[in-house]
């Protein structure tokens, strides 16, 4: 437990590391290729210290309003919140905010710097859809990740990711509408900043991808390792295994889910998308839903 808290804290620092130097290398061949002197790769430094700055301390509201979650309390969801405190209480853990996502989707996250400023969301069709023993081993998975510091890792990765993205998407843009100064040049000239165009474009237009790898670096033993711990937790692993099989049956798509949170949550909410074989299931922020149920009903 404790190595895997560690881990995932020298893991958050090396995601901002590689998220920086990304950044202000496309920043630089994007500023030579445009003639834009150091202006460009200033840019992508102060884009780096801001979003670095942004990820750690607001992330968890990114993600929440990304989400479309709303904050409950025991007025409004008794029940649920309930459940989280006595989840919390046996974990050992200050009790996170709780956050429900109006989806039919059965869907859950749990985001947050530390233990100290966590949020546990769930969708309505996980709370409609789910027995109470079974929903509070969902709530007991979320809290493992909590405890683990797993939100930290995939919080950071989820609005890096996004940034990257964004950031691809614009640059690309900016290729096609405005195209390279340094082509219009001498021939010497010409030729060089025209190979740092297409150096730049593959890079820009591979970012995406590389968000996914970012992500799935992280590595998908996280979910075990939850999947474990939160069955410890309840004590009651058929439940959460239970859980995790009305989910993955569920047809109904998480709507406001996308390429950068898709990890956060405990069941991929791209299932149509990413859950697929071949070349897609390498792409998987998730391990089978079939192995972690199989290893739940071995404990």
């Amino acid at each position: 437990m404790y190595e895997q808290i560690s881990s995932n804290k020298i893991k958050s620092v090396l995601l901002v590391m590689f998220f920086a130097a990304f950044v202000v290398a496309v920043g630089a061949v994007f500023s030579y290729v445009f003639e834009w002197g150091y202006v460009g790769t200033a840019a992508a430094f102060v884009l780096v210290v801001v979003m670095s700055f942004t990820s750690y301390w607001y992330s968890d509201r990114i993600v929440l309003s990304m989400s479309g979650a709303r904050p409950v309390d025991k007025a409004t969801e008794p029940d649920v919140v309930n459940l989280v405190e006595g989840v919390a209480i046996a974990a050992g853990l200050p009790v996170p905010k709780t956050y429900i996502i109006d989806d039919p989707a059965p869907n859950a996250f749990a985001t947050g710097r530390n233990p100290e400023h966590a949020a546990i969301a769930i969708t309505t069709g996980l709370r409609d859809k789910l027995g109470r023993y079974e929903l509070e081993g969902v709530i007991a998975h979320e809290m493992a990740h909590v405890k683990n510091y797993d939100t930290l890792v995939q919080t950071l990765a989820a609005v890096m990711a996004g940034t990257v993205v964004l950031l691809s998407d614009w640059m690309v843009r900016s290729f096609w509408w405005g195209g390279g100064r340094r082509r219009r040049g001498g021939q010497g000239g010409g030729q060089v900043g025209a190979l740092l165009m297409v150096v730049g474009l593959v890079m820009l237009v591979l970012a995406p991808l590389f968000a996914s790898i970012i992500q799935m670096a992280i590595s998908r033993k996280r979910e075990f390792l939850a999947d474990a711990n939160g069955a410890f937790l309840t004590r009651n692993p058929p439940m959460l295994a239970s859980a995790l099989r009305k989910i993955a049956a569920d047809k109904n798509q998480l709507r406001r889910a996308n390429k950068a949170t898709e990890s956060l949550y405990i069941y991929n909410p791209l299932k149509d998308i990413r859950n697929g074989r071949g070349l897609n299931a390498l792409f998987n922020t998730h391990p089978p839903i079939e192995e972690r149920v199989r290893r739940l009903e071995e404990m």
